[in-house]
């Protein structure tokens, strides 16, 4: 079933994600090896707001919203460690609850059309999900480097 796969796609996604993080405390939520880039904290952020944003854009006729300068804004005010490892735990549980709503024939259903996978099936956005999340991840693991901690490896327990 479409939707067995999609949840236990987001159920490793959160899970890898978890434990890379794992290695930060509230300490290093505001790092950033330079001034201009994401600190620990608004990766983490960013990397939860991303799976709403998926959900939200698949499933509604406008498509995806693509106001990044909103997104980005949100972002960028973001400073507790803790508050951004519960947001997105509360993003991916959202999200999977939200898609264990759907039918196989609404995953199946088209993207609405745009330059996010317009047309693709709605399943194609949890590969770009996952993708994204690594992307983060592996941000997050070359900051708890240069913050001289070694991330837990993401495949593990």
């Amino acid at each position: 079933m479409l939707r067995d796969q999609a949840v236990e796609q987001m159920k490793t996604m959160r899970h890898f994600f978890n434990n890379t993080i794992s290695c930060f405390t509230e300490k290093d939520a505001s790092f950033a090896p330079k001034p201009e880039m994401y600190t620990v904290a608004q990766h983490i952020f960013h990397a939860g707001d991303t799976v709403t944003w998926f959900i939200s854009g698949a499933f509604s006729p406008a498509g995806f919203n693509l106001d990044f300068e909103v997104h980005i804004a949100q972002t960028k005010k973001v400073k507790s460690l803790a508050e951004v490892k519960a947001h997105f735990d509360t993003e991916v549980e959202k999200a999977i609850k939200a898609v264990s709503k759907k039918s196989d024939q609404e995953l199946a259903a088209a993207l609405p059309a745009g330059p996010i996978m317009g047309g693709l099936p709605v399943m194609a956005i949890f590969p770009a999900l996952t993708d994204h999340s690594a992307h983060h991840r592996g941000s997050l693991a070359v900051y708890a480097r240069l913050t001289g901690k070694v991330p837990k490896m993401p495949y593990g327990d």
